[in-house]
């Protein structure tokens, strides 16, 4: 199974060359990096997991250009978004530095998709929130307009782009319905997320993994539905803190990669978790 890690990355943590570098030279598979623009301070979109919000989501580095600094000094390393709040995005402008991170990194690059939580954020870039999730599946039709072999024109409900030369594209040839790079979808389990997963996605990125049991198999049956190839599913739980017992439960469902937690911390204590998980690569 393939252990990659997901942090928060800030101006107060460890820095993404010093991160990617050790975790290359460790062996572990990739580094998935979260994204907020900004966190409007007079909200009331309550945090998902209970309590205050904590301080580094105010904080966080672009996962762009984190994550080019992670390419530049790193070979084989997986450089992923957990994830990219694709609503939020001039969808021009993205399709653009995803490809442009896929080039420069050979095909290094998987691109999460997520549909966001924070009702303040999301509004300040002009999306409404009833329609985000509708919004991010035309931008990613857009983008795979711009990422497609032959110059492709697209008319969404929320945005066009003429037929365009559009280069560098992402390194991945398009399989199926998707294009792209290795694109999984995260969120709740649900009717709409699985459609959404099985119409334009590689896979699902499940947070913290809880009740995969009972919805993998739901999952499962969408996408033979919709006509995808069993064999390519790709589920790999999101920012889960590991134990044996829980990789090996993993592992029993078919699953090859899990992203692990760090914390987003300094140096020395990021190091420190890091050596507590060597045990599991």
């Amino acid at each position: 199974m393939r252990i990659a890690v997901t942090i928060f990355l800030t101006d107060e943590t460890i820095a993404p060359v010093r991160l990617a570098r050790e975790l290359e030279a460790r062996g572990f598979a990739g580094l998935y990096l979260p994204e907020h623009t900004h966190i409007p301070v007079e909200r009331t979109t309550p945090y998902p997991a209970g309590g205050d919000l904590p301080r580094e989501y105010g904080r966080t580095l672009d996962p762009f250009v984190a994550l080019g600094q992670a390419a530049a000094v790193t070979e084989g390393l997986g450089l992923g978004t957990g994830i990219t709040l694709v609503a939020q995005h001039d969808p021009i402008d993205l399709a653009k530095q995803i490809a442009t991170l896929d080039h420069l990194s050979g095909g290094r690059f998987t691109l999460g998709v997520g549909f966001g939580w924070n009702v303040e954020e999301a509004a300040d870039h002009g999306v409404r929130w009833r329609d985000r999730r509708e919004l991010g599946r035309d931008r990613m039709a857009l983008m795979r307009a711009l990422w497609a072999e032959e110059p492709t024109a697209y008319e969404g409900e929320f945005g066009s782009v003429r037929a365009s030369s559009a280069y560098p594209k992402p390194v991945q040839k398009p399989r199926g319905p998707v294009a792209g790079p290795r694109t999984l979808i995260g969120g709740a389990a649900g009717p709409k997320l699985f459609a959404h997963i099985a119409e334009y996605a590689d896979g699902w990125l499940p947070i913290g993994g809880r009740g995969l049991t009972e919805s993998l198999p739901v999952l499962r049956s969408v996408w033979a539905d919709a006509g995808r190839d069993p064999a390519a599913l790709q589920v790999v739980p999101y920012a889960v803190f590991p134990s044996a017992g829980k990789l090996a439960h993993y592992a029993e469902l078919g699953i090859e990669e899990v992203v692990v937690q760090l914390p987003p911390a300094g140096e020395a204590e990021v190091l420190g978790v890091l050596d507590a998980y060597g045990e599991y690569l």
